[in-house]
């Protein structure tokens, strides 16, 4: 599930309206916001533990990229605090997603994306991935891998 959040993160076209050069933090942003929709998608009851074990491991894989960067401990206990802080106030705004207005959706995207120009290509975007999300089952997701 990681790697398939991170290819999302990869797509180019995301980074079309950035007036600079993509970085390892929004990289992150964008992981982190398909990972939040993707959480808030398939929550519910029956999936709590699968998905509290891909979170487990999402920032566990997050964290093993901050040490290859080559910070050091310190450094990376802050920074996962600031990203896990992000991660939980992206999933707090997109909370409500599919009841916002675009002009709604594009003020919540702009507040984690702020270098972004074009902002409602973005929300064209992620309301189609939230729609691709919810046309398939956890159990696409997971079917190619493999439990221990």
């Amino acid at each position: 599930m990681y790697n398939i959040l991170i290819n999302y993160s990869r797509n180019k076209d995301l980074y079309r309206s950035l007036n600079r050069e993509d970085n390892f933090s929004d990289r992150l942003t964008f992981f982190l916001i398909h990972f939040a929709f993707f959480l808030k998608t398939f929550k519910d009851k029956e999936n709590k533990d699968i998905l509290q074990r891909i979170y487990d491991f999402n920032f566990r894989q997050l964290e093993l990229s901050i040490r290859e960067i080559g910070y050091g401990d310190q450094s990376i206990n802050k920074k996962m605090k600031i990203y896990l802080n992000l991660f939980h106030a992206i999933v707090s705004e997109i909370h409500f997603w599919d009841k916002l207005n675009r002009n709604e959706k594009s003020k919540k995207l702009s507040s984690f994306l702020e270098d972004f120009k074009e902002i409602d290509n973005l929300v064209d975007y992620f309301d189609d991935f939230s729609l691709n999300l919810r046309k398939k089952t956890l159990n696409f997701f997971l079917k190619s891998v493999s439990s221990p």
